[in-house]
């Protein structure tokens, strides 16, 4: 019998947050110990934010509905529904809603997303 060359994941690892928003990491180092690759289903509530973070991986954001803003190395980005982008490792960032409407979106991190290589201020 030969090894299945697909996986489907329909268990997301569920990360634990306080601030209301929904990460639901399908790839990754928390769900299937992938260090090479993150992709999460992330609901970012109204009003939601992060703090600054550095990080030592790039980051692809797709929004599927609502609006994301992104500050990146000072310059204020907004994306709306179908629209992307790449963050490259090593760039001051932070994410933010700022909005009235939930924002729903993909996160793919390369390497995997960790808190550690993430470097929060």
């Amino acid at each position: 019998m030969s090894k299945k060359k697909y996986t489907i994941q329909n268990r997301p690892f569920v990360v634990p947050t306080t601030d209301g928003k929904v990460i639901k990491e399908h790839f990754g180092i928390a769900s299937t110990g992938n260090s090479k690759l993150s992709i999460a289903h992330m609901i970012a509530p109204p009003g939601w934010s992060e703090p600054h973070q550095t990080p030592e991986f790039d980051e692809y954001t797709f929004i599927i509905k609502g609006k994301k803003q992104f500050i990146v190395d000072g310059d204020i980005v907004v994306l709306n529904a179908g629209e992307s982008i790449k963050i490259e490792k090593n760039t001051k960032v932070q994410y933010a809603n700022p909005f009235s409407e939930s924002c729903e979106y993909i996160a793919i991190c390369m390497p995997a997303f960790s808190i550690d290589l993430a470097h929060r201020a």
